[in-house]
């Protein structure tokens, strides 16, 4: 049977996603209103909602 654990160490590819410094995009959320700072840049037509609104809306589905 192989080895497959050669040098004692984990692995874990060679991703490492720093959020920090993710640029943001200012937008207005559709559910409440309020300026807000998205990660993405939003798109005409298309819903944008704040942190705390996202957050609902994922609860309730």
């Amino acid at each position: 049977m192989r080895d497959f654990n050669r040098g004692g160490s984990r692995g874990g590819g060679g991703f490492k996603r720093d959020f920090g410094s993710q640029q943001k995009y200012d937008a207005v959320c559709s559910a409440c209103g309020k300026d807000c700072k998205v990660p993405f840049q939003p798109k005409e037509g298309r819903e944008v909602f704040c942190q705390d609104c996202y957050r609902n809306k994922k609860k309730a589905a």
